[in-house]
């Protein structure tokens, strides 16, 4: 039972690392029609630049904000600069665009930090355990992640359907020349809803640096999963984005953790290993296609 609590725990930190990302891509996503391939880039420069900040200074929480601003920043950046030319554009040349951005970026990090992985010290304060269940204690930092990605549900979902900036977002998803016909810069927005999705990306890389390597190219590794959160939770939505991926994180955590040994009953331990290591990659997959078997718009398909 120990161990089945401290997968469903992994498994929802592995999903709120998911749901920072798959939330800003979702909102770029749904709400400029944009296909951003580079959105892995924006979560490896807010990771990078954590780790450089962190080097400095000695503090984590300075790393935190100076990982997130860089990741914004690099976003507004991009859809100034980029983007901005492609809402007209078919999807096609935005694929073509944002996957150009992310060999320059990754390139531009071997340049400044070299291939060697960085690592990223716990925050002092969250270097320990919590005994979360009787015989069951759990890191800190990764109830912190749990805690910040479930604090940043709960904002965006008041930011969005509470207040007038969140108004004019889902009005400029659907209705895009009677928000600029009323007065509104329209272009202004959509670069702050960039850059939130930025952030939100930064943030998510900041969180990942002290528990996995920050490198050239982490971000590919975890984008196709986040596109595949977008996909089961409906595009555009951001209430869908965090339902799967909660799912989604618990899905991947558990096959992985589990289908291995349950194999080694019926073969030797080293193909049970690699042939669980297959079937739990294409457990997420098969999840994906049942889905939208049953939902083809996905689980909560509106800009929510």
């Amino acid at each position: 039972m120990a161990l089945i609590a401290e997968q469903l725990l992994n498994g929802l930190q592995f999903g709120v690392m998911l749901f920072l990302l798959a939330a800003g891509l979702t909102l770029i996503f749904g709400i400029m029609g944009v296909i951003n391939l580079a959105h892995g880039s924006l979560y490896m420069i807010g990771a990078f630049a954590a780790a450089l900040v962190a080097q400095q200074t000695g503090s984590w929480w300075l790393a935190l904000l100076g990982g997130v601003l860089a990741a914004a920043a690099a976003g507004m950046v991009m859809e100034l600069v980029v983007l901005r030319r492609l809402y007209a554009r078919d999807h096609l040349d935005q694929v073509l665009a944002t996957f150009g951005l992310i060999l320059f970026c990754n390139q531009g990090m071997v340049i400044l930090f070299g291939r060697q992985p960085l690592f990223v010290d716990l925050p002092p304060a969250f270097a320990g355990a919590i005994e979360v269940f009787p015989g069951v204690p759990y890191p800190s930092f990764r109830l912190l992640i749990i805690a910040v990605g479930l604090a940043v549900a709960l904002g965006l979902y008041l930011l969005i359907q509470r207040t007038r900036i969140g108004m004019l977002v889902r009005a400029g998803a659907t209705h895009r020349e009677m928000v600029r016909a009323l007065g509104v810069d329209i272009r202004l927005l959509y670069t702050l809803v960039f850059g939130l999705g930025a952030l939100l990306a930064g943030l998510a890389g900041v969180m990942a640096g002290p528990v996995s390597a920050v490198q050239v190219g982490m971000g590919e590794q975890i984008l196709i999963l986040t596109f595949v959160v977008v996909v089961i939770g409906g595009i555009g939505s951001v209430r869908g984005a965090f339902a799967a991926a909660i799912l989604v994180g618990m899905v991947q955590t558990m096959l992985t953790a589990f289908v291995p040994g349950l194999l080694r009953g019926v073969m030797p331990a080293s193909e049970a290993d690699a042939l669980g290591a297959a079937l739990s990659s294409m457990g997420v997959y098969l999840l994906m296609a049942l889905v939208l078997l049953i939902r083809p718009r996905g689980l909560f398909p509106a800009h929510a």
